[in-house]
């Protein structure tokens, strides 16, 4: 049954950062100009104890940077929007033990290379980012860890790559072909999903950036997971960098479906347009959205952005699967929760 319909946190606070901008008269993507970039150096940093490292892989055309700590099989983690490698720093902390563990800045984002182009943050771009880097480190198989946006590559290296797979962890991340579904016909999914189209408009970066990033930094807190000053300190710094927003933000803009403007938000979305997820179903071949690799998947079951329904049918695509609800837990169940997700992904690989 689907609950009833309500805007998410996410979509009011930047509706209304939105309006605030369409009254001012701001035109454009120019807001992130506005701030001096910040120069953040290539310095180790110690974390619960572990030194991380900082490191470079020119790999597929870019650089990606990572942060590396421990020896052993390769456990890989990749964050979401508009986080960093940073989300990440308890778990390379922790899986250090007995593991490398890899925590990576994904293209467009922080101190990796952000190429200018939409067409540049395709899907089949950001698979071949995580092949090439895994290449770049020296192993042949690894386990995936993954969040957000992160976690939709994941869900589609895992179809790719399989071979390439120890494990897959999937932390309160769409797969495309539920999401899919979700978005062309689940009212709940769709009202949820009403702040992609801003993010996909011209003004994205301006709304992001006003007074000092003030709507990403309110969208990431909770109040189980709320930040220090040197927290924001080093979130600002990363969207500071020349493009870092800019880059971020493309991920939504080359997605082949949005969901349908309601009216709340068809202002907002200005000229935004793409294709339907109905669309996207009947012309992707099954066989490119099914995983064979053995899945954990990790839920807030408080994300206001990808609703519960985003498990329902998810065995379909996924066979080999164990799913843990975290009750209370909303999107940012890793900073919320880092020792329960420790647990979790622990229990799972063995």
């Amino acid at each position: 049954m689907i609950a009833g319909r309500r805007k998410p946190v996410r979509f009011l606070m930047l509706a209304a950062a939105a309006a605030m901008v369409v009254s001012c008269g701001a035109q454009g993507a120019g807001g992130q100009d506005r701030l001096e970039p910040h120069d953040m150096s290539d310095e180790s940093l110690i974390v619960d104890g572990v030194e991380l490292r900082s490191e470079y892989a020119d790999v597929n055309g870019v650089r990606l940077h990572y942060m590396t700590a421990g020896q052993g099989k390769l456990i890989l983690f990749a964050h979401g929007f508009p986080e960093f490698w940073y989300m990440w720093k308890h778990q390379v902390a922790e899986f250090a033990k007995d593991h490398q563990a890899v925590a990576l800045d994904m293209r467009g984002y922080n101190l990796s290379s952000k190429p200018d182009g939409v067409e540049n943050y395709q899907v089949e771009h950001l698979i071949e980012d995580f092949r090439a880097l895994v290449e770049h480190l020296g192993h042949e198989k690894f386990t995936l860890v993954a969040h957000d946006w992160g976690g939709i590559v994941a869900w589609q290296f895992a179809n790719r790559y399989p071979e390439m797979l120890d494990k897959l962890v999937i932390i309160n991340a769409p797969h495309p072909g539920v999401f899919a579904r979700l978005i062309d016909d689940n009212a709940d999914q769709q009202s949820a999903s009403q702040y992609v189209l801003l993010l996909r408009s011209p003004m994205a970066e301006q709304v992001l950036s006003m007074d000092d990033y003030a709507p990403l930094l309110g969208g990431l807190q909770t109040d189980a997971a709320p930040f220090s000053d040197e927290d924001k300190q080093k979130y600002i710094e990363a969207w500071s960098q020349p493009g870092g927003l800019t880059g971020a933000i493309n991920y939504y803009r080359a997605v082949p479906f949005e969901p349908a403007a309601d009216e709340a938000s068809a202002d907002i979305a200005g000229d935004a347009s793409a294709g339907s997820a109905a669309d996207f179903l009947d012309e992707a071949p099954r066989e490119m959205l099914d995983v064979k690799t053995a899945t954990l998947v990790i839920w807030g079951e408080e994300d206001t952005a990808l609703t519960i329904h985003n498990l329902d049918g998810l065995d379909d695509f996924v066979p080999d699967l164990k799913i843990e609800r975290v009750p209370g837990a909303s999107h940012w169940v890793v900073r919320e929760q880092p020792e329960l997700i420790n647990k979790l992904i622990r229990d799972f690989i063995g």
